[in-house]
């Protein structure tokens, strides 16, 4: 069921906590209008970024853990007139929701995914996440995490997704920016990737270890050029490039189905009477 959320509620987040920097900039962008909040809907699965949804007077959908994108699927497809945005961690988005990042990526239905990168397992308390960088330890991985860390945005540029951005929680205007253009776009799936620390869990990328290698992509960058995007999405070290890496020009899964076509499903099907079939 979709619940309007309140308004005055209290984050639980520690104090210092990149996602308050995240739900301050996503209160901005609400505020100029443009996003018609009346037709919002915010999907999460679990997780710390999952409780960002449940601060605003917005209708909300808390699915299972790593199970936002079949949710907001479902939602969109019933009704693509609503604006559907996912707010959800590095672990519930590409770990546990890897399967279904991947084939919604693929389909390209026109979804906001906003993802709360810290690199690391908040909420249960500092696992190695699918982004944690090789070698990072924690109290489970005390030898140092031993997989090669996923790059969400370099799988997003090659599956085509329609818009591909990333930001820092530690550039509030930045992440506005981010937020609006994701907001703006009519393509398909944008995704937003961005980078924030966990002050209680990764004490290796914090505010300053982002703050000194987070670097604007260049004005001049074409983002309809997809090996350039691949590119700079491969950068990762010294310099973190931030900003939209790619705009690809497919058409969204709910703009090229026929049915769809004719309206919403929610506006068109209508049960049969009782003993009817339809």
């Amino acid at each position: 069921m979709i619940a309007i959320a309140k308004a005055d509620t209290q984050p639980s987040w520690c104090p210092g906590c990149g996602n308050y920097s995240i739900l301050k900039a996503l209160r901005e962008v609400l505020a100029t209008g443009a996003v018609d909040t009346g037709k919002l809907v915010l999907v999460s699965g679990i997780g710390q970024a999952a409780k960002l949804p449940h601060n605003l007077p917005v209708s909300v959908f808390n699915g299972l853990h790593g199970r936002a994108l079949p949710a907001a699927t479902g939602i969109k497809i019933a009704n693509h007139e609503l604006e559907v945005a996912i707010f959800s961690g590095d672990g519930d988005m590409y770990g546990e929701g890897g399967n279904h990042f991947l084939h919604n990526l693929r389909r390209n239905i026109g979804v906001k995914v906003f993802v709360h990168n810290n690199q690391v397992y908040g909420l249960t308390k500092g696992q190695a996440s699918p982004t944690s960088d090789f070698g990072f330890v924690t109290p489970i991985q005390i030898h140092g995490q031993k997989l090669q860390p996923i790059n969400p945005l370099a799988i997003a540029i090659i599956e085509e997704c329609s818009f591909v951005a990333r930001s820092f929680s530690g550039d509030p205007e930045h992440l506005k920016q981010m937020m609006l253009a994701a907001f703006a776009h009519r393509g398909g799936m944008a995704l937003v990737d961005i980078l924030q620390p966990c002050v209680s869990f990764n004490h290796t990328n914090t505010f300053k270890w982002y703050k000194d290698r987070v670097k604007p992509i260049p004005a001049d960058h074409d983002c309809r050029d997809k090996m350039k995007a691949l590119e700079l999405a491969l950068r990762w070290g010294d310099e973190i490039p931030i900003g939209i890496f790619y705009k690809g020009t497919r058409k969204s899964y709910e703009s090229d189905n026929e049915v769809l076509a004719n309206g919403t499903l929610v506006g068109n099907y209508s049960h049969p009477p009782a003993g009817e079939k339809k």
